[in-house]
């Protein structure tokens, strides 16, 4: 256990951020390749290898870029650097509220980039993109200041090596977070601005008038992000790294769950249900931790 803690010290911030960059594309991917394979197998599909969005990654790579206009991949650049900065920010130990920050910023982006096009597809999941982040964002948020609530502090460095289970400090916050990673994972029944799965949908939404490289660009973003959200889900069970782990795995596994069982929502009840997950679940908790100080 303590082994564990003390390779991730021996690292430098420089070593740690490095090794986000290198290795969650790979992990991401991975996740994405079992997500499709057990979503095929709840459905009675014997489905594709683990290593398919890999390849679908590549075949994009080597397709014609065709662009709309000038700012469209501009902004696509922008999500996946953003969203690695965040990453690389979280895993090198950071703060996390700058991290949180620092996301947000990218999802900006994105919506900035369906936005850049002519076409109502990408206008309509821009929207709905929107109304996502507004959803989701305030708990985001909510869970760094009960965090810190708890330990005294925004460093994720501090964080992980807390003594104190924050889940026992935080099980509304944690019930929130979970909710809301529904959206922050694409997955049913809040997949507003693009269908989670390729072949659910002919048009897409906010993904529409994207292809080749930039296509590709947005999945390993994807990816890079699903690390970065697993590993806050870490954070609230740090005190045992294997039950971290654990709980992370099954949180995961959850989300497949909850995506193959429900049918898509309106996005009136996608922001109602969310604001009301965040104020019962995320504000009553933060409220008793200050009455228990």
């Amino acid at each position: 256990m303590n082994s564990i803690y003390e390779a991730y010290q021996s690292l430098s911030i420089l070593e740690r951020m490095l090794a986000f960059l290198v290795l969650a594309p790979f992990v991401g991917g991975l996740l994405a390749g079992i997500d499709r394979k057990l979503s095929a197998r709840l459905q009675g599909r014997y489905g594709p290898p683990v290593r398919q969005p890999f390849y679908d990654v590549l075949k994009l790579l080597r397709k014609e870029r065709i662009v709309v206009n000038k700012f469209q991949d501009f902004n696509i650049v922008l999500l996946f650097f953003f969203t690695v900065f965040s990453g690389a920010l979280f895993f090198a130990g950071a703060n996390l509220l700058l991290t949180i920050f620092s996301l947000a910023l990218a999802g900006t982006f994105f919506i900035l980039g369906g936005f850049s096009v002519g076409s109502p597809y990408n206008h309509l999941g821009a929207e709905r993109e929107l109304i996502q982040m507004v959803s989701y964002e305030p708990m985001v948020i909510l869970m760094a200041v009960g965090m810190y609530q708890v330990a005294g502090t925004f460093k994720v460095a501090d964080l992980v090596l807390q003594q104190k289970p924050l889940i026992l400090y935080l099980p509304g916050v944690f019930a929130g977070f979970l909710y809301i990673l529904t959206i922050k994972f694409r997955k049913s029944p809040f997949d507003l601005s693009m269908s989670h799965h390729a072949h659910q949908e002919i048009v897409r939404g906010m993904t529409t008038e994207f292809s080749g490289p930039a296509l590709a660009l947005i999945e390993v973003t994807h990816w890079y992000e699903n690390v970065l959200l697993l590993g806050m889900v870490y954070l609230f069970f740090g005190f045992n790294p294997w039950v971290a782990l654990v709980v992370t795995v099954a949180t995961f596994l959850f989300e497949i769950f909850i995506d193959m069982n429900y049918a898509r929502v309106k996005w009136q009840l996608t922001l109602a249900s969310s604001w009301l997950f965040t104020a019962v679940a995320g504000v009553s908790n933060i409220i008793v931790l200050n009455f228990m100080k």
